[in-house]
């Protein structure tokens, strides 16, 4: 297993007149979860895409345990990565478990693996998001949260060591956010390997060991949440006034909304950042 399993080389990708990634570089270890956060249109996604071997930079290159993706076949890539998109569109009617249970494909041709295996994968991961009791409903009838959550499930039965996350708390509840960032968060003490794309700079925060902060295409700051995230820089990046404080509970930053200027707005507490 390479050092760093997964290299982005100073990546770009070009559609037509459009820069959509600018010079990306990033490096992620084996047990690592780092988050890509930034605002609409920074190309978190297109990022994820190019990590996934989706989308061929235009320059540049992603390699993944030491291989180029675009050498990379199919099943190999099947094998190394799952990938959660933001949205999943199936109109065959496929039942939830039936969905869960396709991430076990890459699977299918090796020795060791058994139908009892299958099946003991893809109870483990409807049991820890929460989906069981819709193992029988059909996919299309669920709710937008239940069908991220469905589809969560199928990437972790895919048991993939680089899992490759966009907006997984997209349509969640606040109870269902909390349980799918503690589930995804605890990928990597089994030592995969985890980037995820979040809009929530605070899940992001709890979630991450190491922040990447997007915006026009390019990285602009990468690091620690505590020393990464700051008052300037977001309010910056997101042409929004955000402050950034001490968490009251943890050890860690919590990002706030700053009021615009009236008679009722306080200055920053100390401990601003």
């Amino acid at each position: 297993m390479a050092e760093s399993f997964v290299q982005v080389e100073a990546v770009s990708f070009r559609i037509g007149d459009a820069l959509l990634v600018r010079d990306v570089s990033l490096d992620v270890r084996p047990g690592e979860r780092v988050a890509i956060v930034g605002p609409n249109g920074a190309g978190k996604s297109t990022l994820l895409h190019l990590v996934a071997g989706d989308l061929a930079p235009s320059t540049g290159r992603v390699l993944l345990d030491g291989a180029d993706v675009a050498q990379r076949s199919f099943d190999e890539l099947a094998r190394l990565r799952s990938m959660l998109t933001q949205r999943s569109v199936i109109d065959v009617p496929y039942t939830a478990a039936q969905i869960v249970a396709m991430g076990r494909f890459p699977h299918r041709h090796d020795a060791n693996n058994t139908s009892s295996l299958d099946q003991a994968a893809v109870r483990r991961a409807m049991a820890v998001t929460d989906t069981t009791r819709f193992s029988t409903r059909v996919f299309g009838t669920l709710s937008g949260g239940e069908k991220t959550r469905v589809s969560l499930a199928r990437v972790l039965a895919q048991e993939a060591p680089i899992v490759l996350l966009d907006e997984p708390t997209t349509a969640l509840d606040l109870a269902h956010q909390q349980r799918v960032l503690r589930t995804v968060g605890s990928l990597g003490a089994e030592g995969r390997a985890v980037i995820a794309v979040l809009h929530d700079l605070n899940s992001a925060a709890a979630f991450a060991d190491v922040i990447h902060i997007m915006h026009g295409g390019s990285i602009v700051a990468f690091g620690d949440p505590k020393a990464v995230l700051s008052t300037e820089l977001l309010s910056d990046v997101f042409a929004t006034p955000l402050i950034v404080v001490d968490h009251p509970l943890h050890d860690g930053p919590l990002v706030l909304p700053a009021r615009h200027q009236g008679t009722h707005d306080r200055s920053p507490r100390d401990g601003s950042r």
